[in-house]
């Protein structure tokens, strides 16, 4: 797909034609133990449960469960799935050191249409020998997924990637909500939001319900798509997002729209208010 050698288009060009980070197509599966792997899986899985649980308490759910492990080995590999051992939640809410945080604008905000807010997240991808890590953003009143890239590190640049193709394909929203973490406090996250006059909401510190809309899909895409699969390459995985992505825009009916599939509602609802047009107020 990618030449790597090939004359007059670079490979960083080659990965913006074909939409991908170009981090990941330098992916090589990240080096821990096949004993470390099983076990970040299962903390996945339990975090997505229980996400107040912090380094003592997910060492403990892990010993009841007969696995022989301590808290200094726990803390390590949930640091590296970018989980966060006190706050609820993952370590992507850690801000950069020097940047600016912002309110959360949302609170008691009546959202009533598509792209009055947008909202971003990452996530932890497990892979048969490794991982990666994946970043969506989403359409608050409908829950359109608008862009997504998948990325093996934690580096802003597949974010920003993501927020440009968004806003190339839907325009841009009034607001746009994510955590604090570094990715969203960086520069280039921040100065494109700005120059594009989009106002900037972030959540309160260690409150993982702030963006619960993005959070309630990862638990979807976990037990739909990633737990079901053990992809062994980058590509493997993009691919399998991809399909999952699309079935859930098009053809997952979604409670909270009256069992339509985000897309449809959002194509809907873009350019006029639909007479039965649900309202979601943000507690």
């Amino acid at each position: 797909m990618i030449e790597p050698n090939l004359p007059g288009l670079s490979v960083g060009k080659q990965c913006a034609l074909l939409s991908i980070s170009r981090s990941s197509f330098y992916y090589e599966p990240k080096g821990e133990s096949e004993m470390n792997l099983d076990l970040m899986r299962m903390i996945d899985k339990q975090f997505l449960e229980t996400p107040f649980y912090g380094v003592r308490q997910m060492t403990w759910h892990l010993r009841n469960d007969g696995h022989v492990v301590n808290e200094k080995r726990i803390r390590r590999l949930m640091r590296l799935m970018g989980l966060m051992p006190i706050y609820q939640k993952p370590n992507t809410s850690k801000a950069a050191k020097g940047h600016k945080i912002y309110p959360y604008l949302l609170r008691g905000l009546r959202v009533d249409r598509p792209n009055q807010v947008w909202c971003a997240d990452i996530t932890y991808l497990p892979m048969r020998r490794g991982f990666l890590y994946l970043v969506a953003i989403m359409d608050w009143h409908t829950r359109k997924v608008l862009a997504w890239r998948i990325s093996n590190t934690l580096e802003a640049e597949f974010c920003v990637d993501a927020l440009n193709e968004a806003i190339h394909k839907f325009g841009t929203p009034g607001i746009m909500n994510t955590d604090q973490g570094s990715q969203f406090t960086s520069f280039v996250w921040t100065d494109r939001l700005r120059r594009s006059n989009v106002r900037i909401s972030m959540d309160g510190k260690g409150r993982f319900l702030d963006n619960i809309f993005v959070e309630r899909l990862w638990r979807s895409l976990k037990y739909e798509c990633v737990y079901l699969h053990a992809w062994e390459t980058g590509s493997e995985a993009k691919a399998g997002v991809r399909k999952w992505i699309a079935f859930y825009n098009h053809k997952r009916p979604h409670s909270a729209l009256g069992g339509k599939p985000p897309a449809v509602i959002y194509w809907q609802r873009n350019d006029t208010t639909q007479p039965d047009q649900q309202v979601q107020r943000v507690a």
